[in-house]
């Protein structure tokens, strides 16, 4: 059965092929997921920082990391790390219901002038009182919503909702949690809430944002200024619709199954004519920062969006930046091709951090297992090589060998490097080996 699930949900990944991590290593790898999984747990009623009280949500939350780095539960970071199995269903079932009783269930305006949508997800949950802060930026539930990131909250939450939902069900096969009352609507009802809460444009169904309404298009990003039609938020939405289409199926209606189904293959075909450049990049939008996009373009490949020549195109191109270090350093990399930088002052076209730090230029392993995959299409030894660098910076750097050392960071460059034992660093890469390597 796990054969065939990987089959249908992702087609696009060569089963039998060559291998792009020893055992040994991948052994490695996973026992580090696992460690640094356990770390990012807030056991009920435990305490993790000075700054605030005790777990009081009533259950295990996990947070985007350990040690005294971003002390909430995110949203994104811990539905992007669903996939390794290593989390209970009692902890995900916790969090999925904390998500959706947070859920903002009328538009309300902050004392900013930005807007928190019906419908919206928190971008992060406070551990002490569960407020939810849908805006970047604060622990504070009454200081939240600065326009500088955003008129309204991040976009993405409310896709990586639906992510949470569906994983959950995939995993405990209850199909009934769908139909349970949360503050008088059914969890389904709050997923097509949510779904519905991100801003399209009409005319090809991509996700859309102008100056007045600007949102994150996706957390990994939230100090850069993204505004147009959305990439990486629009695969996100491609995948929400595929997730929804599966649990309509579950659910015995099979009507809206292929409406689903419809609507997503519209959109994959409406994510690579806008967005695809003549080498075969994915631009991050077409407004504001509207260049050739790292993370869009391996995570479309990956999700089988990019395909067949156009998939091998990207492949090449990230090939010739690989080979002259425009593209990735000590196995991370970068959102933008250094080639691509917007201009000597800043990667992006629109940055709240300057050049060459966090998400304007610093180097994320986050990404480095899509991109191997990408890499894989036409050259894997450099797809191996990538990830023999990622393993070698975390054997080297390995949180597990005391205080002193903090492999996997958040991001980092040659001088610097930010927030230890981060959770999506590993988890991430070890899901996309993980199905590489499935027989």
């Amino acid at each position: 059965m796990r054969l065939l699930f990987l089959l249908i949900f992702f087609p696009f990944i060569q089963i039998n092929a060559q291998s792009l991590i020893s055992n040994a290593d991948f052994q490695y790898l996973k026992e580090l997921t696992k460690a640094v999984i356990d770390s990012s747990r807030i056991l009920a009623n435990q305490r993790i920082s000075s700054d605030f009280g005790s777990n009081q949500t009533g259950g295990t939350l996990i947070r985007p990391g350990a040690r005294t780095s971003y002390p909430a539960f995110w949203i994104r970071d811990y539905a992007m790390s669903i996939g390794t199995n290593m989390i209970s269903l009692e902890e995900q079932k916790h969090m999925l219901l904390l998500t959706a009783i947070t859920q903002n269930d009328e538009t309300k305006k902050t004392k900013y002038g930005s807007v928190i949508p019906k419908g919206a997800i928190a971008d992060h949950i406070r551990i002490d009182d569960a407020k939810p802060i849908y805006f970047p930026g604060t622990y504070s539930a009454e200081n939240q919503g600065e326009t500088r990131w955003g008129f309204q909250p991040p976009l993405d939450d409310m896709f990586y909702f639906i992510q949470m939902a569906y994983e959950y069900v995939k995993q405990s096969k209850d199909v009934s949690i769908l139909d349970q009352p949360i503050r008088g609507i059914t969890l389904f009802q709050r997923l097509m809430l949510a779904f519905n809460a991100v801003p399209i444009n009409p005319s090809n169904q991509l996700v859309q944002v102008e100056e007045s309404n600007r949102g994150v298009d996706f957390g990994f990003r939230d100090a850069i200024h993204i505004t147009g039609d959305l990439c990486f938020t629009s695969l996100l939405r491609y995948q929400a619709l595929q997730q929804l289409a599966e649990l309509y199926q579950m659910r015995g209606n099979s009507l809206e199954y292929h409406r689903m189904k419809l609507s997503a293959r519209n959109l994959k075909q409406q994510i690579v004519r806008v967005f695809q450049d003549s080498r075969g990049m994915l631009k991050a939008s077409t407004g504001k920062s509207a260049q050739a996009d790292v993370w869009s373009t391996v995570w479309a490949v990956y999700l089988g969006v990019l395909v067949g020549e156009d998939a091998k195109k990207a492949s090449r191109t990230l090939s010739q930046a690989y080979s002259k270090n425009g593209l990735a350093y000590r196995g991370a990399v970068r959102h933008v091709l250094k080639s691509d930088d917007f201009s000597e002052n800043s990667a992006w076209e629109g940055s709240l951090v300057k050049k060459d730090t966090y998400q304007n230029g610093a180097f994320w392993s986050t990404a480095t297992g899509w991109v191997a995959y990408t890499l894989s299409l036409t050259q894997m030894s450099q797809a191996k090589q990538l990830i023999g660098e990622f393993i070698l910076d975390l054997k080297q750097g390995d949180f597990r060998k005391g205080k002193d050392y903090g492999a996997p960071w958040e991001c980092f460059t040659s001088t610097s490097q930010q927030n230890p034992v981060y959770m999506t660093s590993v988890s991430v890469p070890y899901q996309v080996l993980q199905k590489m390597n499935s027989k």
